[in-house]
């Protein structure tokens, strides 16, 4: 019988084929899904924005903004939250009742009256709306200057959308009463203050601003943090320094904040705000334009003093510090990038950075959270201390005053004591006003507190010493 010979089954081989086609058909599909996501992406990356509202210079409403740019908007009504680091935030917490001796620093002032922490940008106008300073003590239109989105007001009250024509509304609506002002606005301050309607770029609108800068650029202060200010002092100078024409993007992501962060005065009789940049930014500089044209923002009710107040001083004292020198702008910090599919934005929920330390200091400081948090604790717990050595200070040389009046002590040395009192108050106020408790500047801020209270003392032993 001739031998049988099994013929093998081509079953595996055939399995093994139809699974090397199907992980190969796969492979295809996936690669082909990789390059078509990839290719949405860097289209969605290269689309800024989609032109779905038409935008203009009066769409002083957010909402109107919103379809065309939802990322930005949902960040922006995030401002109305409650949200607080340790020193600062965004509730409007009674600082007179938290610290009763404001109510002795600030006598005669309306600050006496109401001081309140500030809350985020969506609350700018209904505060100033509320606050008692407003409602017991008469303000002018310069106010709405920085809390409300008042540019189409100045277009409207100047005749016109020309810088001129601009600089004219804006005097006039801050000559006006606040009251009669503020009929005139509608909304906080919202997009087209710092962005253009037709294609979202950063600019400044702030008259003031603008004409502070120009006084800047003019002064001999070394500005090294503002490359385009010493750009400009090298040109020919025949045109005024223009933050829009001169100013790079990086300095623009600082100038916008500017606007509003700052020192400022208004003008005797007219109400016209000024900013007093004229021999620079440092604290003695504005002091001594102050004492140059005879600035008094009030006389105290105990001292008789004839006093400085300031006011959130943040872009001044963030020039002196070391994330100025080193490039970094404000929205770096309280308005870090975050990315949303393909598209990066700038988180328009302006904020602490010590809410967000991730993407807010994380992205140059490689340190764990809790060393980041607790290196600024050092530095807002000991400016804190500092300031209450300060307080305490000049609240004794107020007291030292008050009764060397009383006593009718001789006219010279009251003048002498009230002179220092001035400069003290100047400088304990100028670190109190400015909302990163000493951060931005943290040996700045030390040095200015220390000579605070050595001015307060100096205050004190004049009072004493014999004629």
């Amino acid at each position: 019988m001739a031998e049988i010979h099994g013929t093998s089954s081509r079953w595996p081989a055939r399995l093994i084929y139809a699974a090397v086609l199907l992980v190969t058909a796969g492979a295809a599909v996936g690669i082909t899904y990789l390059l078509m996501n990839i290719q949405d992406r860097q289209h969605e990356a290269l689309q800024h924005f989609v032109p779905l509202e038409n935008v203009s210079e009066d769409s002083v409403d957010p909402k109107v903004w919103r379809n065309n740019f939802p990322r930005q908007y949902d960040g922006y009504i995030k401002t109305a939250d409650m949200l607080r680091a340790h020193h600062a935030g965004s509730d409007a917490i009674d600082k007179l009742e938290q610290n009763p001796l404001l109510k002795k620093l600030y006598a005669g002032y309306a600050f006496s009256i109401d001081y309140r922490e500030k809350r985020g940008h969506a609350w700018m106008l209904e505060d100033q709306e509320k606050t008692e300073r407003v409602k017991q003590k008469k303000q002018p239109g310069a106010c709405l200057h920085c809390h409300a989105s008042v540019m189409p007001t100045y277009r409207a009250k100047g005749g016109g959308a020309s810088w001129e024509q601009i600089k004219k509304g804006f005097e006039e609506v801050c000559s006006m009463d606040w009251n009669d002002a503020h009929k005139l606005v509608s909304h906080p301050v919202s997009c087209v203050d710092c962005h253009e309607p037709k294609n979202a770029q950063l600019r400044v609108t702030r008259p003031a601003f603008i004409l502070g800068m120009q006084s800047l650029a003019t002064s001999d202060d070394k500005v090294p943090h503002l490359p385009s200010i010493e750009r400009w002092r090298k040109g020919n100078r025949t045109k005024p320094y223009d933050p829009n024409a001169d100013a790079t993007r990086q300095e623009l992501r600082t100038l916008v904040c500017a606007q509003c962060h700052v020192e400022y005065y208004f003008q005797p009789k007219t109400s016209l705000l000024i900013y007093p940049w004229h021999k620079g930014l440092k604290i003695e500089q504005m002091e001594a334009y102050y004492d140059e044209i005879g600035f008094t923002d009030w006389t105290h009710k105990d001292s008789g003093s004839p006093l400085l107040k300031a006011q959130h001083p943040e872009f001044e004292t963030w020039s002196q510090g070391i994330h100025a020198r080193s490039g970094v702008s404000c929205a770096d910090c309280h308005m870090p990038y975050q990315r949303e599919g393909a598209v990066k934005i700038s988180d328009h929920h302006v904020r602490s950075p010590l809410l967000n330390v991730a993407r807010a200091c994380q992205t140059c400081h490689r340190y764990d959270e809790s060393e980041i948090k607790g290196r600024v604790a050092v530095i807002q717990g000991r400016t804190a201390k500092s300031i209450e050595r300060a307080e305490h200070a000049v609240a004794d040389l107020i007291d030292a005053l008050k009764v060397a009046k009383d006593k009718k002590a001789p006219e010279a040395r009251i003048k002498a004591a009230q002179a220092l009192h001035r400069k003290a108050q100047w400088r304990l106020d100028f670190v109190i006003a400015e909302n990163s408790m000493g951060f931005h500047a943290a040996q700045e801020s030390a040095r200015i507190l220390g000579e605070a209270a050595d001015f307060a003392r100096q205050g004190q032993i004049s009072l004493l010493k014999g004629d």
